[in-house]
């Protein structure tokens, strides 16, 4: 009996040494200024993996005025993102310039889908999703023969957030266009794909490419947009790739590589990504939910952890 119970007492020791240290590390970390009025989270290291709003103290009951401040920021960029206009001449200067630097002159063609403004735009998402019957007009002026289709249509719409298409749509289309230029996509010996005239459509949803490039007699559609802002992304842009695009296809149709942005999916990722869904919808003739990814393609896990410059602290 002795001994049971001197063993319970060393079990009950070392449970309470154990909640000491526990305790210690929480006080530790959770050390501040004396004269600061905020208390900080434990977890507060975890920050630096994360953009999300983790670990931010509190001041009283209420959140620090510094993370206040910085979220009612956020807020105001997405809203901006949202209702500001795509600046057209500037983004078109922009890619002109980028395809010029490497020899790729591009011709392009400005439309716009049936919304009248941004508030219809915003109540009226079907509207968004086609064109206006002067942009159709315009694109069967470009329309490929019918023995003869384009291999691909490149469409950038201004979506939910025209900072994401100012400013991530340039890099993008030169790095896509070089790899065209020098890569086969289908067949080697045929390094350059057969081009649709790029397209900028102003007020326009993801599903408003497939008109596009039914207009154009293109096999593929590939539409890069604007997503809805967050509030740490104002400026994130979606890829959405289609086959045998056309008036009336839904999402099951369109494989979709999101959150491409410099903080986010970085361009070289996303366009070995692209490259990948490209490459396989053009010798499988689908896309969509038939389409499967890769598991051994290369910006999954692979590239992530020989990365010397990616550091993921959920991947060991």
């Amino acid at each position: 009996m002795n001994e049971l119970l001197e063993r319970d007492k060393r079990k009950k020791g070392a449970n309470i040494g154990e909640v000491n240290v526990v305790e210690k590390i929480k006080k530790d970390s959770l050390k501040v200024n004396d004269n600061s009025p905020v208390t900080k989270q434990p977890w507060q290291a975890l920050k630096q993996f994360t953009a999300a709003r983790i670990g931010l103290g509190r001041a009283g009951i209420s959140v620090p005025t510094e993370h206040l401040l910085a979220f009612q920021l956020n807020h105001a960029q997405a809203q901006d993102a949202v209702h500001e206009p795509l600046n057209v001449s500037v983004l078109l200067n922009d890619i002109e310039t980028k395809l010029n630097a490497i020899g790729l002159p591009k011709a392009s063609l400005v439309i716009r889908s049936q919304v009248t403004d941004r508030m219809h735009y915003l109540q009226r998402p079907d509207l968004g999703r086609r064109l206006d019957d002067q942009s159709v007009d315009e694109l069967k002026k470009h329309q490929a023969p019918k023995d003869n289709p384009y291999d691909l249509a490149i469409v950038l719409v201004d979506g939910l957030s025209s900072l994401a298409i100012q400013k991530n749509a340039p890099p993008l289309i030169k790095l896509l266009l070089q790899r065209l230029a020098q890569q086969p996509l289908v067949t080697p010996g045929n390094a350059i794909c057969h081009l649709a005239p790029l397209v900028v459509v102003q007020q326009g949803r993801v599903a408003v490419g497939d008109e596009v490039a039914q207009c154009l007699n293109a096999k593929s559609v590939l539409v890069m947009v604007g997503e809805r802002p967050g509030l740490s992304s104002p400026d994130s842009l979606g890829m959405y790739l289609t086959w045998a695009p056309k008036v009336g296809l839904t999402d099951e149709s369109r494989n979709c590589i999101s959150n491409i942005r410099p903080a986010g999916l970085e361009y070289t990722q996303a366009l070995n990504k692209l490259w990948y869904l490209l490459s396989e919808s053009h010798q499988r003739k689908l896309s969509g939910v038939n389409l499967k990814e890769s598991a051994k393609e290369q910006t999954g896990m692979d590239l992530l952890k020989s990365s010397k410059t990616i550091r993921n602290f959920l991947i060991s």
